[in-house]
Protein backbone atom coordinates (compact mmCIF):
# COMPACT_ATOMS: atom_id res chain seq x y z
CA UNK A 1 0.00 0.00 0.00
CA UNK A 2 2.93 2.05 -0.68
CA UNK A 3 2.23 5.84 -0.94
CA UNK A 4 -1.58 5.67 -0.21
CA UNK A 5 -3.35 7.82 2.32
CA UNK A 6 -6.61 6.20 3.84
CA UNK A 7 -9.44 7.93 5.31
CA UNK A 8 -11.89 5.87 7.29
CA UNK A 9 -15.07 7.19 8.06
CA UNK A 10 -16.43 5.76 11.43
CA UNK A 11 -13.12 3.77 12.47
CA UNK A 12 -14.68 1.66 15.00
CA UNK A 13 -13.12 -2.33 15.76
CA UNK A 14 -12.94 -3.00 11.94
CA UNK A 15 -11.61 0.41 11.05
CA UNK A 16 -9.15 -0.27 13.77
CA UNK A 17 -8.43 -3.72 12.63
CA UNK A 18 -7.44 -2.46 9.39
CA UNK A 19 -5.03 0.06 10.20
CA UNK A 20 -3.17 -2.09 12.33
CA UNK A 21 -3.69 -4.74 9.47
CA UNK A 22 -1.60 -1.78 7.41
CA UNK A 23 1.20 -0.63 10.21
CA UNK A 24 3.75 -2.39 8.14
CA UNK A 25 2.66 -0.70 4.72
CA UNK A 26 3.76 2.81 3.87
CA UNK A 27 0.05 4.29 4.35
CA UNK A 28 -1.19 7.55 6.47
CA UNK A 29 -4.59 6.72 8.09
CA UNK A 30 -7.03 8.95 9.34
CA UNK A 31 -9.60 8.09 10.81
CA UNK A 32 -12.76 9.66 12.47
CA UNK A 33 -14.71 9.00 15.64
CA UNK A 34 -17.81 10.92 17.64
CA UNK A 35 -16.11 10.85 20.84
CA UNK A 36 -12.59 12.92 21.74
CA UNK A 37 -11.94 10.23 24.39
CA UNK A 38 -11.35 7.49 21.52
CA UNK A 39 -8.78 9.78 20.07
CA UNK A 40 -5.70 8.04 22.23
CA UNK A 41 -7.70 4.58 21.10
CA UNK A 42 -7.29 5.11 17.37
CA UNK A 43 -3.49 6.44 17.78
CA UNK A 44 -2.36 3.36 19.16
CA UNK A 45 -3.85 1.59 16.31
CA UNK A 46 -2.28 4.03 13.95
CA UNK A 47 -5.11 6.49 13.04
CA UNK A 48 -4.39 9.61 13.32
CA UNK A 49 -7.77 10.77 14.67
CA UNK A 50 -10.36 13.19 13.55
CA UNK A 51 -14.01 13.90 15.32
CA UNK A 52 -16.92 13.58 12.78
CA UNK A 53 -20.31 14.09 14.14
CA UNK A 54 -22.35 14.63 10.66
CA UNK A 55 -20.87 17.85 9.90
CA UNK A 56 -17.53 17.91 7.57
CA UNK A 57 -14.70 20.30 9.68
CA UNK A 58 -12.05 21.85 8.28
CA UNK A 59 -9.75 19.10 9.16
CA UNK A 60 -11.46 16.99 7.94
CA UNK A 61 -11.78 18.57 4.31
CA UNK A 62 -7.94 18.95 4.18
CA UNK A 63 -7.14 15.34 4.80
CA UNK A 64 -9.70 14.12 2.00
CA UNK A 65 -7.90 16.39 -0.61
CA UNK A 66 -5.36 14.44 -0.47
CA UNK A 67 -7.00 10.94 0.50
CA UNK A 68 -6.63 8.53 -2.27
CA UNK A 69 -8.61 5.44 -0.38
CA UNK A 70 -12.02 6.06 1.16
CA UNK A 71 -13.66 3.57 3.92
CA UNK A 72 -16.51 4.09 5.12
CA UNK A 73 -18.28 2.48 7.85
CA UNK A 74 -20.61 4.81 9.34
CA UNK A 75 -24.61 3.26 9.71
CA UNK A 76 -27.42 4.82 7.65
CA UNK A 77 -29.71 7.03 9.61
CA UNK A 78 -33.45 8.06 8.55
CA UNK A 79 -32.35 11.19 6.25
CA UNK A 80 -29.87 9.06 4.87
CA UNK A 81 -26.20 8.46 4.44
CA UNK A 82 -24.64 10.88 7.37
CA UNK A 83 -21.33 10.57 4.77
CA UNK A 84 -22.84 11.67 1.28
CA UNK A 85 -25.46 13.78 3.43
CA UNK A 86 -22.14 16.12 4.59
CA UNK A 87 -19.12 15.25 2.11
CA UNK A 88 -20.83 14.18 -1.18
CA UNK A 89 -19.65 17.34 -2.71
CA UNK A 90 -16.35 17.10 -1.65
CA UNK A 91 -16.41 13.36 -2.57
CA UNK A 92 -17.18 14.39 -6.46
CA UNK A 93 -15.21 17.47 -6.97
CA UNK A 94 -12.60 18.06 -4.20
CA UNK A 95 -10.93 14.92 -3.85
CA UNK A 96 -8.27 14.64 -6.83
CA UNK A 97 -5.95 11.26 -5.65
CA UNK A 98 -9.06 9.37 -4.70
CA UNK A 99 -8.99 6.16 -6.48
CA UNK A 100 -11.31 3.69 -4.67
CA UNK A 101 -13.86 3.81 -2.08
CA UNK A 102 -15.45 0.83 0.32
CA UNK A 103 -18.71 1.04 1.82
CA UNK A 104 -18.55 -1.65 4.83
CA UNK A 105 -22.62 -3.05 5.32
CA UNK A 106 -24.45 -6.17 6.57
CA UNK A 107 -25.73 -9.72 5.35
CA UNK A 108 -28.93 -7.77 6.48
CA UNK A 109 -29.94 -6.25 3.68
CA UNK A 110 -30.35 -10.00 2.56
CA UNK A 111 -33.40 -10.41 4.99
CA UNK A 112 -34.79 -13.59 5.79
CA UNK A 113 -34.64 -17.39 3.10
CA UNK A 114 -35.53 -19.13 5.36
CA UNK A 115 -32.54 -21.02 6.11
CA UNK A 116 -31.06 -21.11 2.15
CA UNK A 117 -27.97 -20.26 0.92
CA UNK A 118 -27.45 -16.89 -0.33
CA UNK A 119 -24.88 -14.88 -2.58
CA UNK A 120 -23.96 -11.68 -3.78
CA UNK A 121 -26.38 -12.62 -7.10
CA UNK A 122 -29.63 -12.99 -3.95
CA UNK A 123 -32.39 -10.52 -4.09
CA UNK A 124 -32.21 -8.35 -1.17
CA UNK A 125 -35.54 -8.63 0.88
CA UNK A 126 -34.61 -6.56 3.63
CA UNK A 127 -36.70 -6.97 6.66
CA UNK A 128 -35.84 -4.17 9.16
CA UNK A 129 -35.48 -1.20 9.18
CA UNK A 130 -31.95 -0.48 9.29
CA UNK A 131 -31.62 -2.95 6.58
CA UNK A 132 -33.81 -1.22 4.38
CA UNK A 133 -31.71 1.95 5.14
CA UNK A 134 -28.41 -0.55 4.56
CA UNK A 135 -29.69 -0.84 0.63
CA UNK A 136 -30.56 2.89 -0.05
CA UNK A 137 -26.75 3.35 1.03
CA UNK A 138 -25.22 0.95 -0.65
CA UNK A 139 -27.35 2.22 -4.08
CA UNK A 140 -26.08 5.75 -3.33
CA UNK A 141 -22.44 4.79 -2.93
CA UNK A 142 -22.16 2.39 -5.90
CA UNK A 143 -24.36 5.71 -7.50
CA UNK A 144 -21.52 8.07 -6.71
CA UNK A 145 -19.00 5.67 -7.72
CA UNK A 146 -20.75 5.31 -10.94
CA UNK A 147 -21.10 9.17 -11.16
CA UNK A 148 -17.46 10.17 -10.27
CA UNK A 149 -15.65 7.58 -12.10
CA UNK A 150 -13.99 5.08 -9.32
CA UNK A 151 -14.19 1.73 -7.90
CA UNK A 152 -16.64 1.06 -5.24
CA UNK A 153 -16.53 -1.78 -3.31
CA UNK A 154 -19.79 -2.59 -1.04
CA UNK A 155 -18.31 -5.36 2.11
CA UNK A 156 -21.42 -6.93 3.32
CA UNK A 157 -20.22 -8.32 6.46
CA UNK A 158 -21.82 -10.76 9.04
CA UNK A 159 -21.29 -11.09 12.71
CA UNK A 160 -18.23 -9.48 13.45
CA UNK A 161 -16.20 -11.00 16.92
CA UNK A 162 -12.96 -10.73 17.40
CA UNK A 163 -10.20 -10.08 20.45
CA UNK A 164 -12.78 -8.22 23.28
CA UNK A 165 -15.65 -9.77 21.09
CA UNK A 166 -16.38 -13.27 21.50
CA UNK A 167 -17.77 -16.39 23.20
CA UNK A 168 -14.87 -16.67 25.31
CA UNK A 169 -15.32 -13.63 26.54
CA UNK A 170 -19.05 -13.99 27.36
CA UNK A 171 -18.17 -16.81 29.06
CA UNK A 172 -15.38 -15.13 31.51
CA UNK A 173 -18.03 -12.39 31.99
CA UNK A 174 -21.18 -14.14 32.79
CA UNK A 175 -22.79 -12.92 30.00
CA UNK A 176 -22.78 -15.78 28.04
CA UNK A 177 -26.44 -17.00 27.03
CA UNK A 178 -27.07 -20.47 24.66
CA UNK A 179 -30.48 -19.31 23.13
CA UNK A 180 -32.00 -21.94 21.30
CA UNK A 181 -34.88 -21.31 18.00
CA UNK A 182 -34.31 -24.92 15.71
CA UNK A 183 -33.02 -24.33 12.51
CA UNK A 184 -31.60 -21.11 13.11
CA UNK A 185 -28.28 -20.39 11.78
CA UNK A 186 -25.96 -17.22 12.07
CA UNK A 187 -22.72 -16.31 9.88
CA UNK A 188 -20.06 -15.36 11.61
CA UNK A 189 -16.30 -12.92 10.36
CA UNK A 190 -13.65 -12.79 12.21
CA UNK A 191 -12.31 -8.78 12.21
CA UNK A 192 -8.76 -9.78 11.10
CA UNK A 193 -10.53 -11.01 7.85
CA UNK A 194 -12.54 -8.14 7.66
CA UNK A 195 -9.31 -6.25 7.60
CA UNK A 196 -7.57 -8.46 5.45
CA UNK A 197 -10.60 -8.40 2.58
CA UNK A 198 -10.46 -4.73 2.68
CA UNK A 199 -6.53 -4.72 2.21
CA UNK A 200 -6.76 -6.88 -0.93
CA UNK A 201 -9.48 -5.19 -2.56
CA UNK A 202 -7.94 -2.27 -2.07
CA UNK A 203 -4.58 -3.05 -3.66
CA UNK A 204 -6.90 -4.14 -6.60
CA UNK A 205 -8.67 -1.32 -6.43
CA UNK A 206 -11.54 -3.99 -7.08
CA UNK A 207 -15.35 -2.88 -6.97
CA UNK A 208 -18.68 -4.45 -6.72
CA UNK A 209 -20.57 -6.30 -4.45
CA UNK A 210 -18.62 -9.14 -1.92
CA UNK A 211 -19.73 -11.46 1.05
CA UNK A 212 -17.24 -11.24 3.75
CA UNK A 213 -18.54 -13.75 5.44
CA UNK A 214 -16.78 -17.24 7.27
CA UNK A 215 -17.80 -20.56 5.62
CA UNK A 216 -19.68 -22.53 8.68
CA UNK A 217 -23.55 -20.55 9.37
CA UNK A 218 -23.89 -22.51 12.37
CA UNK A 219 -26.53 -22.04 15.62
CA UNK A 220 -25.22 -19.77 18.25
CA UNK A 221 -26.04 -22.04 21.08
CA UNK A 222 -23.27 -24.32 19.09
CA UNK A 223 -20.88 -21.53 19.35
CA UNK A 224 -20.68 -20.95 23.14
CA UNK A 225 -20.64 -24.46 23.53
CA UNK A 226 -17.55 -24.80 21.73
CA UNK A 227 -15.72 -22.35 23.59
CA UNK A 228 -17.04 -23.63 26.74
CA UNK A 229 -15.22 -26.56 25.58
CA UNK A 230 -11.73 -24.94 24.87
CA UNK A 231 -12.20 -23.56 28.54
CA UNK A 232 -12.65 -26.73 30.34
CA UNK A 233 -15.85 -25.50 31.60
CA UNK A 234 -19.64 -26.34 31.62
CA UNK A 235 -21.50 -24.23 28.90
CA UNK A 236 -24.64 -22.07 30.19
CA UNK A 237 -28.13 -24.57 30.01
CA UNK A 238 -30.05 -23.96 26.89
CA UNK A 239 -33.12 -20.85 26.82
CA UNK A 240 -35.80 -21.16 24.62
CA UNK A 241 -36.01 -18.79 22.21
CA UNK A 242 -40.01 -18.02 22.79
CA UNK A 243 -39.29 -17.83 26.69
CA UNK A 244 -36.15 -15.39 26.49
CA UNK A 245 -35.61 -12.40 27.51
CA UNK A 246 -34.62 -10.07 24.72
CA UNK A 247 -34.78 -6.45 23.55
CA UNK A 248 -36.53 -5.76 20.03
CA UNK A 249 -33.54 -5.24 18.09
CA UNK A 250 -31.94 -8.64 19.46
CA UNK A 251 -34.91 -10.51 18.58
CA UNK A 252 -35.18 -9.00 15.34
CA UNK A 253 -32.08 -10.77 14.21
CA UNK A 254 -33.70 -14.15 14.99
CA UNK A 255 -36.78 -13.12 12.70
CA UNK A 256 -33.64 -13.65 9.54
CA UNK A 257 -32.38 -16.99 8.68
CA UNK A 258 -29.89 -17.76 5.75
CA UNK A 259 -26.86 -18.95 5.25
CA UNK A 260 -24.92 -16.35 3.33
CA UNK A 261 -21.16 -17.66 0.90
CA UNK A 262 -18.62 -15.56 -0.09
CA UNK A 263 -17.85 -16.74 -3.75
CA UNK A 264 -17.08 -13.14 -4.98
CA UNK A 265 -14.65 -12.00 -2.50
CA UNK A 266 -13.19 -15.62 -2.94
CA UNK A 267 -13.50 -15.09 -7.00
CA UNK A 268 -11.21 -12.06 -6.28
CA UNK A 269 -8.50 -14.26 -5.16
CA UNK A 270 -8.85 -13.51 -1.24
CA UNK A 271 -8.48 -16.84 1.22
CA UNK A 272 -9.94 -16.73 4.40
CA UNK A 273 -7.25 -16.41 7.91
CA UNK A 274 -10.44 -18.05 10.12
CA UNK A 275 -13.31 -19.72 7.51
CA UNK A 276 -14.68 -20.91 10.71
CA UNK A 277 -15.83 -19.84 14.12
CA UNK A 278 -13.64 -23.36 15.53
CA UNK A 279 -10.69 -22.31 13.60
CA UNK A 280 -10.82 -18.63 15.06
CA UNK A 281 -11.28 -19.55 18.51
CA UNK A 282 -8.75 -22.23 18.57
CA UNK A 283 -6.15 -19.53 17.40
CA UNK A 284 -7.63 -16.37 20.23
CA UNK A 285 -7.87 -19.28 23.07
CA UNK A 286 -4.14 -20.65 22.21
CA UNK A 287 -2.86 -17.66 21.46
CA UNK A 288 -4.15 -15.70 24.74
CA UNK A 289 -5.38 -12.59 22.77
CA UNK A 290 -9.18 -13.19 22.77
CA UNK A 291 -9.71 -10.65 25.88
CA UNK A 292 -7.53 -7.65 24.36
CA UNK A 293 -10.34 -5.90 22.35
CA UNK A 294 -8.63 -2.37 22.03
CA UNK A 295 -4.77 -3.38 21.83
CA UNK A 296 -5.45 -5.40 18.50
CA UNK A 297 -9.14 -4.87 18.27
CA UNK A 298 -15.98 -5.22 15.48
CA UNK A 299 -18.05 -3.54 13.77
CA UNK A 300 -18.83 0.40 13.60
CA UNK A 301 -21.50 0.56 16.48
CA UNK A 302 -25.03 1.14 16.13
CA UNK A 303 -26.61 -2.16 13.55
CA UNK A 304 -24.11 -4.25 13.71
CA UNK A 305 -23.26 -4.12 17.55
CA UNK A 306 -26.43 -6.06 18.38
CA UNK A 307 -24.93 -9.05 16.65
CA UNK A 308 -22.14 -9.28 19.33
CA UNK A 309 -25.49 -10.79 21.51
CA UNK A 310 -26.02 -13.51 18.44
CA UNK A 311 -22.57 -14.95 17.45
Amino acid sequence: MSGKQIFIFGAGYSGKAFARASKDADATIFGTTRSLEKFETLRQAGIMPLRFDGALTPEIGEALKTTTHLVVSVAPEEAGDPVLNAARQTITAEMPSLRWIAYLSTVGVYGDHSGGWVDETAECRPVSKRSVMRVAAEQDWLKLGEDIGRPVAILRLSGIYGPGRNALVNLENGTARRLVKPGQVFNRIHCDDIAGALRHLLEGSRGGIFNVTDDLPAPPQDVVAYAAELMGIEPPPEIPFETAQLSPMARSFYGENKRVASAAIKAAGYRFRFPDYRSALDHMWASGDWRDGEARSPMNGRDRSVARGVI
